[in-house]
């Protein structure tokens, strides 16, 4: 595999339109899966009209969102106005979802600026449809790099519901043994400690996901070029959970196309769109490589790896401007 760390895309307009013209997709279309299984669409969230047409007549049980809440945390948007964009988008979810479904979204927090958006985010909520449920946290994303911005953001779960969705308890168990005995209860006229009474010999993940590891170069699933990219194992937990096999799920926030390809792996349909053609594309290209490989990221490589070995423009590019001297 060719070693090309491609650097993030959302923050380079230059390297934008040089990839652009390898995007198979334009504003407003949808590719169709010709398995009949997935979709993906370059759709704007708030686009009510453009999220019934990918939907058509499904009704998805089980809804992950994870918007870019790091346009507050490093001061790209005011609070306010991003929540006010997520009410939009929020509120189109509920619109198309099943009766009875689950709502999982990623939602960060600046440690250094009164947790925004989380707080405000989850005040909006409250005054919406949605019943909030839980409150997950994983331990390995609490912080990042270095002294400087230790456990400066954080990344938080919440999970909301519609209605009374299914919840799959088995799910949630982790890989991690049961080694400590306790909570004595007497049945049947026999004291009995919880490693008798369990349904299984592993710990249940709870609401803080300690077993989870966060994704970076040396991980298979890694795909360059994009932010924040979520662990396939979270994402995977929580369709487990929430849903049973040829189920719809959707994820409006495709970039790397995590959700997609924990569908694919888990037997699920995937209804997925992204603002950005770009992502659009780079989701599609990761189901093509998953079903022609079996990998599920390109390591240290990246999704645009054989045209930058081919494009003089972009090579050219990357060299100067990042120094990258391996192309």
């Amino acid at each position: 595999m060719t070693n090309i760390p491609l650097p993030r895309i959302d923050l380079d307009s230059e390297l934008q339109k040089l990839l652009l013209p390898y995007s198979r997709f334009i504003k407003g279309k949808i590719w169709k899966d010709r398995l009949g299984r997935h979709k993906i669409g370059c759709i704007d969230i708030e686009d009510i009209k453009s999220l019934k047409k990918i939907a058509g007549n499904e009704k998805p049980t089980l809804s992950i969102q994870d918007p870019p809440y790091n346009f507050v945390a490093f001061k790209e948007t005011d609070t306010k106005r991003f929540i006010n964009w997520c009410k939009k988008w929020v509120d189109n979810i509920y619109s198309i979802i099943a009766d009875d479904s689950a709502f999982y979204v990623w939602l960060g927090a600046d440690q250094k600026n009164g947790f925004s958006p989380l707080p405000e985010f989850m005040a909006m909520m409250k005054q919406g449809e949605f019943k909030s449920k839980s409150f997950i946290t994983l331990r390995n994303q609490r912080g990042y790099g270095t002294q400087k911005n230790w456990m400066s953001i954080r990344q938080e779960l919440l999970l909301y519901e519609k209605g009374k969705p299914n919840f799959n308890i088995n799910a949630e168990y982790t890989d991690i043994p049961k080694i400590l005995k306790g909570y004595y209860k007497t049945v049947k006229g026999k004291e009995t400690e919880n490693l008798e009474r369990s349904n299984s010999g592993n710990i249940r993940a709870g609401n803080v996901w300690i077993d989870i590891q966060q994704v970076f170069y040396r991980m298979e699933e890694n795909v360059n070029g994009c932010f924040a990219q979520k662990p396939l194992k979270a994402i995977e937990r929580i369709i487990n959970a929430g849903s049973k096999k040829n189920d719809v799920v959707i994820d409006f926030f495709s970039h790397s196309g995590t959700t997609l390809i924990a569908c694919e792996k888990l037997d699920r349909r995937c209804f997925t769109t992204d603002i950005d053609p770009i992502f659009c594309e780079i989701t599609l290209r990761r189901l093509e490589n998953f079903r022609k490989t079996g990998k599920t990221g390109w390591q240290n490589s990246n999704p645009f790896a054989e045209e930058i070995e081919n494009d003089k423009k972009i090579k050219s590019y990357l060299s100067k401007v990042y120094d990258l001297q391996n192309l």
